[in-house]
């Protein structure tokens, strides 16, 4: 059966005399009798019919109105259970990727220091070939040979090779930085740049070097940052919340009681009543809803609902009771008890009151908070006796046709 509020047309909070008013409109437009040439005319009757007579009756109403809400709640649950599994997998795919990080910078690091060792053999190479030209001159100064007047130049262009040598090697010593090496892991550059990973003048530091961040610190904010990056970072959301109803009694209500509220998961929900509830408001339970991993445990919104009984009725703060009333009573008028929440009371009900007619109690209602209160509301309905009366039928009589003896 498709939702009999989208059947009817009218709003899931709409009231019984909306709900009567849509389903006569509905029926006299679908009737099978207005639209003999609609085959279908038959089955979208039964169905307004079949909407109505489940939305007419308060407990089936109420008890549609749960089941749908479980549902959506369901459907909720499903939806974060699927998004907690796609936060799981890209925190893995982020451990992954971080893992691979610290492999490439491990080998980075010893690519570097293979680098320094090969700058230092041809730094000590060079000094030990200057040493060996310097050993070599001494015999020919001393023998007076000009060729000797050609060394300088020789070795100077010789000391130019080996500095030009020795800084190529310690500037593939430098090796690669930690946004390098993730560059080439990853195809992109992250963008990990903030203010912590650059220096005064906007430039990025080195990992190593005079000024620079030492290659394991860089390594390990770049990794934070691209980690952050693919996890999304920040606190962790909320999990939905948990909607369910609760019904009470008036007496609940007047006396703050304690409610217990099942869910469908079978667990339950119990607080206090406090003065100011009253039918239809919603109480919010902090950290009482959805439990979802990874998430922030949602709120409990509990909708009060005050049960209709044989003496009162709520409406907002005010409580409706009836008073039967003799025909002569509501002629002449009286002073006579009703019933009130706190027990019977005295009214006075004035000559010649109707049933159209309500006398207000005021400070007998429910509880508005701050020694406030609502009204005790009398609604009057006039009763004829149990067996006809020959006097009062002729008074009638003679009253509508005209006849006045």
């Amino acid at each position: 059966m498709r939702d009999p509020y989208a059947v009817l047309g009218v709003k899931r909070d709409a009231d019984a005399s909306e709900i009567k008013s849509a389903w006569r409109a509905l029926a006299k437009k679908i009737h099978p009798d207005q639209n003999r040439n609609d085959p279908t005319a038959a089955k979208r009757f039964a169905e307004a019919g079949a909407a109505y007579e489940l939305l007419r009756d308060p407990q089936k109403r109420s008890r549609y109105d749960m089941l749908a809400q479980s549902g959506k709640q369901e459907a909720t649950i499903q939806q974060q259970r699927e998004a907690a599994r796609e936060a799981e997998a890209r925190r893995k795919a982020a451990e992954e990727n971080a893992r691979k990080v610290m492999e490439e910078l491990a080998r980075a690091e010893a690519e570097k220091a293979r680098k320094a060792q090969q700058a230092q053999q041809a730094q000590s190479q060079q000094s030990q070939a200057q040493q060996s030209q310097a050993q070599q001159s001494q015999p020919q100064a001393q023998q007076g040979e000009k060729p000797g007047e050609e060394k300088p130049q020789a070795q100077q262009q010789q000391q130019q090779q080996a500095r030009a040598e020795a800084a190529d090697a310690a500037k593939q010593a430098s090796a690669e930085t930690a946004e390098e090496v993730i560059n080439r892991i990853f195809g992109a550059q992250p963008n990990y740049a903030d203010a912590s990973s650059q220096d005064g003048t906007g430039r990025s530091g080195s990992p190593s070097g005079s000024g620079g961040e030492p290659l394991p610190i860089a390594a390990v904010k770049a990794i934070g940052a691209f980690i952050r990056r693919l996890t999304g970072g920040g606190h962790p959301d909320k999990a939905p919340d948990q909607f369910a109803e609760a019904r009470v009694t008036t007496e609940d209500l007047m006396k703050e009681n304690f409610v217990t509220v099942p869910l469908p998961e079978g667990r339950e929900l119990r607080f206090r009543l406090e003065a100011g509830q009253t039918d239809g408001q919603a109480v919010r339970l902090k950290g009482q809803g959805f439990k979802v991993p990874g998430l922030q445990r949602g709120d409990a919104v509990v909708t009060l609902r005050v049960e209709p009984s044989a003496l009162f009725r709520v409406n907002g703060h005010d409580i409706h009771t009836i008073l039967p009333l003799p025909l002569e009573n509501a002629v002449l008028g009286c002073t006579t008890q009703v019933e009130s929440p706190t027990g019977p009371v005295e009214v006075t009900v004035p000559a010649w009151s109707g049933s159209d007619q309500t006398i207000r109690l005021p400070g007998l209602g429910l509880f508005k908070g701050q020694g406030a209160r609502g009204d005790l509301v009398v609604e009057l309905r006039i009763m004829l006796w149990e067996k006809p009366d020959a006097k009062v039928t002729d008074l009638m009589r003679s009253m509508r046709e005209g006849l006045y003896l």
